[in-house]
């Protein structure tokens, strides 16, 4: 006598594979194609937001350094200050000379304010309508010391600095509506006809130059009744000298009274304007944060609609084996490639708004591989978080519950 038993296997659940995942995954993305782009997009735009700002901030510290690499960090300015009293004060007639005795220091060259002449276009311009225009005597090798060009006509030689001739900054010759020089160019300066000899381009190192008619220093003392005393000397020095020039430049220029002595150096300026830009790029950065939020809480909203109106779907896969790890798993990836989809997109559309503006400033683009790395890791997270609780809530859904017919 035999024993017949029914010995059947055990129903086990089958484990998805990762393109298994991918495939339901996308299958829900697929199925609603407007909804995923509108979430997608919310995505998109906090991801090239923040791609966008880092990567003008690092364009534009590139391109400071690129011209801090052209035009030399080795520039320092001296100019008078005040007395104890509280009176403005002046630099002794031996400043230059005694500057360019420092051995470190290559070049020195000076301007001096011509405070009782005003520049006009004619001599019929009304008086209070100067346009705010400088008149500065200038030492004739101003332009190697500082680095200006001249954009039209000649700079000012020890022949024409005699005589009533001026270049006009950049800014000057704008105002004073002037594109080019010439000999028959003449603008009313002080009281006297002069001779527009040259226009400079833009000093980046020295843009108070910009704005400024210069003259020739011997012309001003006969003409103009200028002092002589110069209001800014220009020192370029060695590259591995600037801070010991600078330390000494107060004294050596007056002696005397060096607590009266303003030192500067221009490229400071240049830096503290990037240290400005870089506080305003935290603030859009932080806007950035907020709109990736926004966009995640987007996604949130929309997987969980996803899930109330697929509950047959749900009920369907349970009852025909799936188990609740798997549903768990097959909502997660949605949300995950959901974000994905707007990470890669906002990635590749703040490395455009990057390249575009850059191009429109004439800088060169930067994008940093971190922030592209860093903005797209972000989306994945959010996705995660975002996809959580919509995944855990389809889930719990009994095979009979999501089954039923309302």
């Amino acid at each position: 006598m035999s024993l017949v038993t029914d010995e059947r296997p055990a129903l086990r659940a089958r484990r998805l594979r990762p393109s298994d995942v991918l495939r339901v995954g996308s299958a829900g993305l697929r199925t609603r194609s407007t909804r995923v782009f509108l979430s997608a997009l919310g995505i998109a735009i906090g991801i090239a937001a923040m791609v966008a700002v880092v990567g003008i901030s690092a364009s534009s510290q590139a391109d400071l350094r690129r011209t801090l690499d052209r035009l030399g960090t080795n520039l320092l300015t001296a100019g008078p200050g005040r007395t104890l009293s509280g009176d403005a004060s002046y630099l002794p007639d031996e400043a230059i000379p005694m500057i360019s005795r420092i051995s470190p220091v290559t070049s020195v060259s000076a301007t001096g304010a011509v405070t009782s002449a005003k520049v006009y276009r004619n001599d019929r311009v009304p008086t209070a309508q100067s346009g705010g225009l400088a008149v500065l005597a200038a030492r004739t090798d101003l332009p190697a010391t500082v680095g200006a060009r001249v954009a039209d006509g000649a700079w000012l030689n020890e022949a024409t600095a005699r005589y009533p001739g001026v270049v006009l900054g950049s800014v000057a010759a704008q105002r004073l509506g002037i594109g080019a020089a010439g000999s028959d160019v003449q603008i009313w300066l002080g009281g006297h006809w002069f001779t527009v000899m040259g226009i400079l381009h833009p000093v980046e190192l020295a843009p108070e130059l910009d704005s400024a008619a210069l003259i020739g220093w011997p012309v001003a003392q006969a003409l103009l009744g200028f002092d002589g005393h110069a209001t800014t000397v220009y020192t370029r020095t060695r590259e591995d000298a600037v801070q010991d020039v600078r330390s000494v430049l107060a004294a050596t220029a007056n002696p005397q009274h060096p607590n009266e002595v303003q030192v500067s150096r221009p490229s400071d300026a240049l830096a503290a304007k990037q240290a400005t830009d870089q506080a305003f790029t935290g603030l859009l950065l932080g806007l950035g944060a907020v709109a990736l939020l926004v966009g995640g809480v987007g996604v949130a909203n929309t997987m969980v609609i996803s899930v109330l109106e697929r509950r047959a779907e749900i009920g369907l896969r349970r009852s025909l084996g799936a188990t609740r790890g798997q549903i768990r798993l097959q909502f997660l990836a949605e949300a995950l490639l959901l974000c994905a989809l707007g990470g890669a997109g906002g990635v590749l559309l703040g490395i455009a708004v990057t390249t575009t503006y850059a191009h429109t400033q004439h800088w060169p683009t930067v994008v940093p591989a971190w922030v592209m790395a860093g903005g797209f890791a972000a989306t994945l997270v959010i996705g995660a978080i975002a996809g959580l609780y919509p995944a855990v809530r389809a889930s719990r859904l009994a095979p009979t519950e999501a089954l039923a017919i309302p």
